[in-house]
């Protein structure tokens, strides 16, 4: 498995338009794509942020998913209608994560 956890840090003063962007839209559009999106976080040292983390069974797995997810015509146009006052988003980052030999789960 490879896993991704991803940062997303919203505009100033888009903070919730960003999450309920990600939640209403974002989500079910990764889960019709077949993005697994494991898990949200929000760091209560800086709630603003916007943490999620995938898995994909392989890298190539990831590379189509990410592909289909950056055409697909319902996320452009959510994606315009919602940044008529200028984007959402202000940076992402992305790590890439493998399990170790050692991880307690199903490190395959």
């Amino acid at each position: 498995m490879i896993y991704e956890l991803k940062k997303y840090t919203p505009a100033p003063g888009k903070e919730a338009a960003l999450k309920e962007r990600f939640a209403r839209v974002t989500l079910p559009i990764f889960k019709r794509i077949g993005i697994e999106v494991l898990h949200c976080f929000e760091d209560p040292k800086n709630p603003n942020d916007l943490y999620y983390l995938t898995a994909f069974r392989t890298e190539q797995d990831r590379e189509l998913a990410w592909k289909a997810f950056g055409a697909d015509p319902e996320w452009k146009s959510a994606k315009a209608a919602s940044e008529t006052d200028g984007p959402l988003l202000a940076a992402q980052t992305s790590v890439d994560l493998r399990p170790t030999s050692f991880s307690p789960r199903d490190a395959s």
